[in-house]
């Protein structure tokens, strides 16, 4: 359809991938290199910006697989949510899936007994193949980022900072996909088109507190208007990462005047007379 073209132009153009021309810049040409969804591959160049390549490599793969998490039989629902308790990290679920990747590498490290990997996934509930494939996609972006000799920054996850630059990185590539919590319930209003949605139950904070503003990799109407892959964020952190030509653009909202209030806030005082001197 003409209306998704358009879109799928203007998302582009919002990531820097196209000049003013409508070619690829050069910056998209270095994106299209990844077989990813643009803005995958836009977050996945600026972690290495922020140095934390090796933990958004391994969310990349994870998104791009089959949901790691299987439909637990009837009567092992909560069985199943106290073994995926195991995994939550209190920053969102791209970390819960950063966890849950190690994990499986941890415990299926031994390749003369691939019963073990089989056995490890079902006592998780986790899926094997979605998580081998995960395992081959990571290696494959791996292999893209040597030949472009992109550099590969040692895996720090965990740490207070690392945690910060996975979500400047994750930001950088969807802040098309922010919103907000805007009644304390988990209805989530997006920003970009005022959609309402909810968290999906796959989500790590279906079970604990609700953050008020988030981050998620995909909207999915077909499943209850949910969003799926689920990260808390900051306003003062989009305010600093979005590009000031996207959010002109957002529809009028009352997250929109409360991010411009803390946009307005972090820009620099006006300069006096003898500074401008």
């Amino acid at each position: 359809a003409p209306e998704s073209l358009m879109q799928a132009l203007e998302d582009l153009d919002y990531l820097a991938a196209l000049d003013n021309d409508g070619n690829l810049s050069e910056f998209g040409i270095i994106m299209s290199e990844f077989p990813l969804d643009p803005q995958l591959s836009k977050s996945l160049l600026a972690s290495c910006e922020f140095e934390c390549v090796d933990e958004m490599l391994t969310i990349a793969a994870m998104v791009t697989a089959p949901s790691c998490f299987l439909q637990a039989p009837p009567g092992t629902e909560e069985i199943a949510l106290t073994r995926w308790h195991r995994f939550c990290h209190p920053a969102g679920d791209h970390f819960t899936l950063i966890n849950v990747f190690n994990a499986f590498k941890a415990a299926t490290a031994n390749p003369t007994d691939p019963g073990n990997n089989e056995k490890w996934c079902r006592d998780y509930f986790l899926s094997c193949s979605a998580l081998s494939m995960a395992e081959m996609i990571r290696a494959e972006l791996v292999e893209i980022m040597k030949r472009i000799e992109l550099p590969i920054s040692e895996p720090d996850f965990g740490s207070e900072e690392n945690l910060l630059s996975i979500k400047k990185a994750l930001l950088s590539g969807y802040f098309m996909h922010v919103a907000r919590d805007v009644d304390g319930s988990g209805n989530y209003l997006m920003l970009t088109h005022k959609q309402v949605a909810q968290l999906h139950p796959s989500s790590s904070y279906y079970t604990r507190r609700i953050p008020e503003w988030v981050l998620f990799h995909e909207f999915s109407i077909s499943e209850g208007n949910s969003i799926r892959v689920v990260s808390e964020i900051s306003p003062h952190l989009f305010a600093e990462l979005v590009p000031q030509y996207y959010f002109s653009n957002l529809p009028p909202s009352e997250s929109k005047d409360i991010l411009q209030e803390v946009i307005n806030h972090l820009a620099p005082a006006p300069a006096t007379k003898e500074e401008q001197k």
